[in-house]
């Protein structure tokens, strides 16, 4: 039996399911009113979590799966450091503490930030953004020589390449699991992430000043297939996973510049994806990583319509 001791107003939370959206949004809660004398509330086989520890840790263990609903986000929101330029000092490298540097405009770095994040890792691992612009040596020469984000600080090494980065961030620290047990969604897993490059590829031609829509339409098309292979849920597993964190980022950056660049509704004729748009844009986790629309919008207009050149971050 849990007990809460309470003095003025609140609300006690059951974690009787195994997957909890974030607070408040508790549809175990339970509501009372109390006057100034203190009374203590019982509730037979239960935990009782205050607000700010109400994460996702505190009820899943290693390899929980991830709930079907996708509010898998943590707490409020987060307060993001200014990010690091050519005179900035470096942070006290290989501590102990856990980093994950990363630059807030790149899609591919914006994979492992989101992957961090429904994991339940803010105060774990802890965010670098660097300017690539006006990004500081000391990057390249102390931390990454690849010189590219995102790039993960962890035991004393520092791993690099973001679809090995969300895998690795999924099986070495505590939270839901990303990754699905089911061996048939495994293998579909597997088939899916190698083609997130094809895949992007195949639309980055198309946003070149003399492309067509035509190599980008089958590239949604085979994204609306994936979607229509499990009916478990609006992801690309059925349920939430790696597979949605790969394709997340891009998607997010294609809805936008194909709509008001080349009048292309990339959701047209294809409800899964546009099911698929909607549910993530639930996920709390996913959604403090998102940039504003009118901001990639400007980005891919500099970077497609003036010289196409596509380049990792």
């Amino acid at each position: 039996m849990a007990i809460l001791n309470v003095s003025l107003r609140g609300t006690a939370a059951s974690t009787s399911s195994s997957s909890l959206p974030s607070w408040p949004h508790l549809s175990n809660s339970v509501p009372f009113s109390l006057s100034k004398k203190p009374v203590i509330a019982k509730f037979p086989n239960t935990t009782i979590l205050s607000p700010p520890k109400l994460r996702l840790q505190a009820s899943f263990g290693k390899k929980t799966r991830a709930s079907l609903s996708a509010t898998m986000a943590t707490g409020g929101q987060e307060v993001l450091p200014p990010a690091l330029t050519s005179t900035s000092d470096p942070p006290p490298l290989f501590d102990g503490k856990t980093r994950l540097y990363i630059s807030y405009q790149c899609p591919y770095a914006q994979r492992a930030w989101i992957a961090r994040n429904c994991k339940g890792l803010e105060e774990n691992i802890q965010l670098v953004p660097i300017d690539l612009q006006d990004r500081p040596a000391w990057y390249k020469e102390k931390v990454y020589p690849p010189n590219k984000v995102p790039s993960l600080e962890h035991n004393n090494e520092v791993k690099g390449e973001s679809l090995d980065l969300i895998r690795y961030i999924d099986s070495h620290f505590e939270g839901p699991s990303l990754f699905p047990d089911d061996p048939a969604k495994r293998e579909f897993a597997e088939e899916l992430l190698s083609y997130t490059d094809s895949f992007n590829k195949s639309v980055f031609t198309s946003f070149k000043e003399d492309g067509t829509e035509a190599a980008a339409g089958a590239a949604f098309d085979y994204i609306e297939t994936a979607l229509s292979k499990f009916e478990d849920g609006p992801f690309f597993l059925g349920t939430f996973s790696l597979v949605d964190i790969a394709y997340a980022p891009f998607l997010e950056r294609f809805q936008p510049f194909s709509l008001e660049v080349k009048k292309y509704d990339i959701t047209a004729g294809r409800p899964k994806l546009a099911a698929w748009f909607e549910e993530m844009n639930k996920n709390l986790a996913y959604k403090k990583t998102r940039r504003d629309p009118k901001e990639l919008v400007e980005s891919y207009k500099r970077r497609f319509l003036v010289n196409f050149l596509v380049t990792a971050c």
